[in-house]
């Protein structure tokens, strides 16, 4: 890789990191045969895959794209995903894209009541609940649809979504590790 491309790759927020997973050919765009892909990629089924494609795509792309007009291949910008952002989120994210560890922590010191790095299904719903925003109805399905894939997926074997887990999530660095691990199962 050239050193222009790395030091892109180092200019980038940790939100772009997040999403940057599911850019298949590394173009700066993500269309929705790339979400599908990444989707597969790190586990996910047929239909799941399939429905993630059309909903993030679809809800994401006019808010990521220059312009007034839609795009009908619904392509998703990511040096412009902070764009995208959601009331009713968890607030790691700031406006820029960039990671605010004490809002990561208040996740796990507020909702983690069980154990204290990880939380059940449970303390993930009280969690969803405690950060809406009164009226954002469709910032709590976002919220609730993003948080509800990543612990179909990403839960341990107990149940339990694992605070490094969400770390990963916010870092951008989980996804390629579910790929990995789902490489290793076909092996």
């Amino acid at each position: 890789m050239a050193s222009n491309d790395n030091s892109q790759i180092e200019d980038i927020n940790v939100l772009q990191k997040h999403v940057a997973f599911f850019d298949r050919n590394h173009d700066g765009i993500i269309y929705p045969g790339e979400t599908f892909k990444g989707f597969r990629a790190i586990g996910a089924n047929l239909l799941l895959s399939s429905v993630a494609a059309i909903f993030i795509n679809v809800s994401l792309s006019h808010k990521t794209r220059p312009g007034k007009f839609p795009s009908l291949r619904f392509p998703i910008v990511i040096k412009n995903i902070q764009r995208a952002k959601h009331g009713s989120d968890s607030g790691v994210y700031d406006s820029e894209g960039r990671f605010v560890p004490s809002k990561f922590e208040e996740i796990f010191q507020k909702h983690a009541l069980t154990y204290p790095n990880a939380l059940t299904a449970n303390e993930l719903k009280a969690l969803l609940h405690a950060k809406r925003v009164p009226k954002n109805y469709t910032g709590w399905f976002a919220a609730f649809i993003e948080w509800k894939v990543l612990y179909i997926l990403a839960k341990d074997k107990n149940g339990l979504l694992q605070k490094e887990t969400v770390r990963g999530l916010y870092d951008g660095s989980l996804f390629e590790k579910m790929e990995e691990q789902e490489k290793n199962k076909k092996k």
